[in-house]
């Protein structure tokens, strides 16, 4: 494999934390995620056995989760802890979201089932594709933001309050606060 830090001293975490090319695959990042999808087991565990106290489960899972927040399991994340969930905020079954750049959902949104938010970028050159090395855009979502089910967000978007997203749109491009947004590419139709 290709050095492709040569003396940078950062970790591969470090390079992901700061948004640059790391390796995927390291060590380090295994373990994190592997304890994500052992905290997410145990939240679906317990969110079919006690909904309510669930919750101290979601709460060490993700970096940040609001009052009155309600999460449906399954819950799929890559760390947990760059999601951040505002308060009042409904999320569906089956969100993906792979949180290797911040992800954050504000207040009073509705998350339909399905709904990927999708942080990671991959090189388009082949030989750094074999060495698995990505990187990765954060995600921003407004307050009061309404994602209909099988939404998919990609790298770097945000997505203004007040925004509607239609079901099964992706969204490439940032989404301006008060629109309705739909289609793949996502596109906005119509202001609110």
């Amino acid at each position: 494999m290709t050095d492709y830090f040569g003396a940078d001293p950062r970790s591969q975490r470090e390079r992901m934390l700061d948004g640059d090319l790391y390796i995927a695959d390291d060590p380090e990042l295994a373990r994190a995620n592997h304890r994500a999808a052992r905290l997410a087991a145990a939240y679906t565990a317990a969110f079919l056995a006690d909904p309510a106290g669930a919750r101290s489960v979601l709460k060490e899972l993700l970096g940040q989760v609001g009052d009155d927040v309600e999460v449906r399991a399954p819950l799929y994340v890559d760390y947990g802890n760059q999601l951040s969930i505002g308060a009042r905020t409904f999320v569906n079954f089956n969100l993906t979201a792979l949180d290797v750049a911040p992800i954050t959902i504000g207040e009073d949104c509705q998350i339909g089932p399905n709904v990927q938010l999708l942080t990671p970028t991959h090189p388009l050159d082949p030989q750094q594709r074999r060495d698995k090395l990505e990187a990765a855009e954060p995600i921003t979502i407004g307050d009061n933001v309404w994602l209909g089910g099988g939404v998919i967000v990609l790298p770097g978007v945000s997505i203004g309050d007040n925004s509607v997203v239609g079901a099964g749109s992706v969204v490439t491009k940032d989404i301006p606060a008060n629109a309705v947004a739909v289609g793949n590419p996502a596109r906005v139709v119509r202001s609110l």
